[in-house]
């Protein structure tokens, strides 16, 4: 089941996200992105977090159309988008895009970037897409669509990354080895219509970037 998380964070509203979010199978609202939705004119199947960034007439809105609310305390040891993560993977979402979970507090955004590694290790396909930028974790194998000259770079989170081998790009890689702090992997880009990443131990950040 395709499931689209969307937060309160930075998000271009494009006929391609219009289009991700409409078709998916399992919409949910971290907090303030129910003001993204609103906006969209589209309604979640349901709305998870502590209410504290979401805008009272968003709320009062979607409480209309009697959209379905999960309301968790301030206080709490969970993110509004880990929350809304659990409760997609125990309703049986089997692919997550996470939405406007980017932005101008860094915290967040990388707090939100290793939410995907918590996917990975559970075989999850994810992914965080904003305007420029598609970002995934890779612990085995990944295949990517991209256009010539369009940037992907990979970046080791792990002491060491063995058997790396990079397919479909300006600079290939075979059976290569990167540690963590290396720069080695960062910029690469597009050759082929199709790039492949795969790896034999260790984790990578894998990014498609556009200028």
């Amino acid at each position: 089941m395709k499931c689209v998380i969307i937060a309160s964070g930075d998000l271009e509203y494009t006929s391609d996200i219009h289009r991700m979010i409409k078709t998916a199978q399992l919409i949910i609202s971290a907090d303030g992105g129910a003001g993204h939705l609103r906006i969209l004119n589209i309604l979640p199947h349901v709305m998870i977090g502590d209410f504290d960034s979401i805008h009272p007439d968003d709320k009062q809105f979607f409480k209309k159309k009697q959209v379905k609310m999960l309301t968790f305390p301030s206080r709490k040891n969970h993110t509004d988008s880990e929350l809304c993560i659990s409760w997609a993977l125990e309703n049986n979402a089997t692919d997550i895009t996470l939405l406007g979970v980017t932005g101008t507090r860094l915290d967040h955004t990388l707090a939100n970037i290793f939410l995907l590694k918590k996917l990975a290790r559970q075989n999850i396909p994810a992914r965080i897409i904003n305007k420029n930028n598609e970002i995934h974790i890779v612990t085995n194998f990944l295949e990517l669509k991209g256009r010539p000259k369009d940037f992907l770079s990979i970046i080791p989170i792990t002491e060491k990354v063995t058997g790396i081998t990079l397919r479909g790009l300006e600079y290939p890689l075979v059976n290569a080895t990167l540690e963590m702090g290396s720069c080695l992997g960062v910029s690469n880009s597009f050759k082929e219509a199709v790039a492949s990443v795969s790896i034999e131990k260790g984790i990578l950040i894998v990014t498609k970037s556009t200028d």
